[in-house]
Parts: C-alpha cells; sequence; structure tokens
C-alpha cells in the first residue's frame, strides 16, 4: 500500500509540475504583458524598469522555476493588471465558482437519477422516448447556447430571473455567499441550470445503463419471485447497487464543471474564478493565467488521487496490479 501511495504521489507531481510547464509555455507567445500595462506614452527606461521588477527579464527556465517554488507556498505571485496578490483575488472568487458547481452538482442528481430510473424500467413508454430525446439535445447544444436561451425566455421574455450578477451576498469569514439572499438565490438558479444539463444527461444515460444490468441479475429475479413489491425493488435494491458509479463519476466531474465553468460564468456575467480567468486572458496576466490552471490542474488530480485510493482500499486487487 505504501508503494502504491508513492506511485500515485509522483504521478500527481509530474502530473502538476507538466502542467505548470506548458501553461508558461503558452503564455509566453501570447502578448508582452508591458506593453498592455503601459501606454504608449511610456519610455522605454520605464519600460525595462518595469519589465525588471516584474521578472520578465529573466531567462523563461529561471521564471518558471521561480514561479513553482513560489506556487508550492501558496504565492503565485502579483497580478500584472490589478497589481494585486493572485491567491486574494482567487480566493475573493473561488465561493462564486464553487456555490456555482455545487449547486449544478446537485440538480443533475436530483434529476438525473430519477430520469435514469425512468428510462430504465419504463423503456417503452412515450415520456421515457421523451427523456432519452431530451438528454441527446442536452449534450449536443453549447453552454453558451443554452445560457443565452435560458436568459431569453426566463429573463427577457418572462421576467422571473436575473440575467446577470450574483445578486446580494453576504459574508461569513472570508467566505461570501449569495444562498443566504434572495437575490443571491434567483441569481443562481439560471447559470446552476445552464451548467448542469450536460451532467444531468450524463448521470441519466449511466443510472439507466446501470439500472438495466442489475435489473437483470439472479438477486432481482429472486425477489421477484418472492412477490416483493416493484417498487421497493426498483427502489432499494437496484437503485442502491447503482449508486457507486454515479457516485465516483459526480466526484471526477466536480473537478470537470469548475474547469468549464468559465463559458457559463462568462455567459452570465458570473463573479467566478472562470470569468476572472477570461478577463486575464484579455489583459495578458500571466500569472492569473497560470495560477488558474495550476489550481484547477490540482483540483483534478486531488480528486482522480482520492478516488484511486479509494479503490485501491476497497479492491486490494488494484494494488498488485500497480506492482
Amino acid at each position: 500500500m505504501l508503494a502504491f501511495l508513492i506511485k500515485r504521489s509522483a504521478n500527481a507531481i509530474f502530473v502538476m509540475l507538466s502542467v505548470s510547464f506548458i501553461a508558461f509555455m503558452i503564455f509566453r507567445f501570447v502578448g508582452d504583458p508591458v506593453e498592455l500595462m503601459l501606454n504608449e506614452q511610456a519610455t522605454q527606461t520605464q519600460r525595462d524598469e518595469l519589465r525588471t521588477r516584474l521578472g520578465l527579464d529573466k531567462p523563461f527556465i529561471v521564471q518558471f522555476g521561480t514561479f513553482v517554488a513560489n506556487a508550492a507556498q501558496g504565492d503565485f505571485g502579483i497580478s500584472f493588471r490589478n497589481q494585486q496578490d493572485v491567491l486574494d483575488m482567487i480566493s475573493e472568487r473561488f465561493p462564486a465558482t464553487f456555490e456555482l458547481v455545487i449547486v449544478a452538482t446537485l440538480i443533475s442528481l436530483v434529476v438525473g437519477i430519477p430520469m435514469g430510473v425512468i428510462t430504465a424500467i419504463r423503456r417503452q413508454t412515450w415520456y421515457a422516448e421523451t427523456m432519452q430525446f431530451t438528454s441527446i439535445i442536452g449534450v449536443s447544444l453549447p453552454s453558451f447556447v443554452v445560457g443565452i436561451g435560458l436568459i431569453l425566455i426566463f429573463s427577457v421574455w418572462l421576467g422571473w430571473l436575473p440575467a446577470f450578477g450574483r445578486g446580494e451576498t453576504v459574508d461569513i469569514g472570508w467566505w461570501s455567499t449569495g444562498l443566504l439572499t434572495h437575490s443571491g438565490r434567483m441569481s443562481l438558479i439560471l447559470p446552476a441550470v445552464s451548467l448542469s444539463l450536460f451532467q444531468i444527461t450524463l448521470v441519466m444515460r449511466l443510472v439507466r445503463a446501470e439500472m438495466l444490468e442489475v435489473l437483470r441479475s439472479d438477486f432481482i429475479k429472486f425477489a421477484r419471485a418472492r412477490g416483493i413489491p416493484a417498487r421497493v425493488i426498483h427502489f432499494r435494491h437496484a437503485l442502491r447497487n447503482c449508486l457507486m458509479p454515479v457516485v465516483t463519476m459526480t466526484a471526477m466531474q466536480i473537478g470537470g464543471l469548475i474547469a468549464f465553468a468559465l463559458v457559463t460564468e462568462t455567459v452570465f456575467q458570473w463573479p467566478g474564478m472562470g470569468l476572472l480567468f477570461i478577463q486575464a486572458v484579455t489583459f495578458v496576466d500571466v500569472p492569473i493565467m497560470a495560477a488558474y490552471l495550476c489550481i484547477v490542474a490540482l483540483i483534478f488530480v486531488l480528486l482522480n488521487t482520492i478516488v484511486d485510493i479509494t479503490y485501491a482500499v476497497i479492491d486490494p486487487r488494484l494494488r498488485g496490479a500497480e506492482k
């Protein structure tokens, strides 16, 4: 088990270093931040002084090594554009993104699991076929199209929900939340629904496939032969055996939702990490872009590592397969 943990930790470190290196290699060619931070009337001396102060006059390897060493201590440097600590800026935006992702995940589970069960046990009905067809549309439509459509219907035409922003927030220590205010909850509905549509489809299809497999198993046949009601068989026996893959997939998708929430945050002007990243790309704010990618990669790596370790604890055969 110790060897397994060491190997997984080494893989995680290698992935983080690779992501950091690739991010620096890409952003090195997106533009010169000095040209964007200074106006056209700035002298060459001012440009050189700013370049030296930002550490941009050093070789790439030195800049990368300095960034990795500082990032390991939680120091991602100073924003080129705002002249603020990058970690502080991301910490301010993280609660908004986290709440959006968690609510979207809950919506996907609350909606996707019942839909998966219904499409499995009522395969030939018209409403099950309708759900299947709707799920295809949910997968096919891009997130920004879904978001714009929701804004058009529920904000412009009906006027029920806000079209952008986070609404009023309440500070609890360093954490800010909109769940405790009416405007905050109303503002969260549309972006959360937009972000959850693709996840709903994944959950529904996974539950449906697992349910169909479980319903063909012997213990379900024995339960039916004993005269156990169909409702109990479906929701107590069959569904319980389907939830482990769903829980695993949901945990893995949380990192994906955090990474790809930037499209939804841009459409709804949601003040999260994704919108901060888009603004950083616009102004070639390399420290924010690199920090964002490293943090998202760290979330992916941690979730994958936790899942791998959990599987290895549950099934010892996986530890043997690593040798």
